[in-house]
């Protein structure tokens, strides 16, 4: 096992020394290619010669809501909770009270509160 590493680091060392042999026609076509790339990424310069300042990117309402959640599983469970609610909210079981009932039953006691001889008495209580 020794003389294989020792065979190893001897070839490893060689290789360094050695000067790599690139032919010319490649390393034009690189270098070229290194440039094209380099003036893609560069951004436009101005006409006083500093370049210009990117706009920044700014992510969206719903990017940025929909990683503060945690992402779309958080989402499905939310929107399966709210629709649960609404129905509950709409249809109650049998052991609630129906909210829409009470809400038009109150209504409906207010307007009776002061109808006829009602108000008229009502206004005498307030009296001291």
């Amino acid at each position: 096992m020794d003389r294989e590493m020792t065979e190893l680091d001897a070839l490893l060392r060689a290789a360094r020394q050695a000067p790599a042999d690139l032919p010319e026609a490649l390393e034009s076509r690189i270098l070229r290619d290194a440039a094209r790339v380099q003036a893609g990424r560069r951004s436009p310069v101005a006409v006083i010669g500093r370049p210009r300042r990117q706009p920044e990117r700014r992510e969206g309402l719903w990017s940025r809501l929909h990683g503060a959640l945690g992402g779309w599983p958080a989402l499905g469970g939310l929107a399966a909770a709210s629709v649960a609610g609404l129905w509950i909210g709409l249809a109650p079981p049998s052991g609630l009270p129906d909210p829409v009932w009470l809400l038009g039953e109150s209504a409906q006691e207010a307007l009776v509160l002061f109808a006829g001889d009602d108000l008229a008495l009502a206004m005498l209580e307030d009296q001291p």
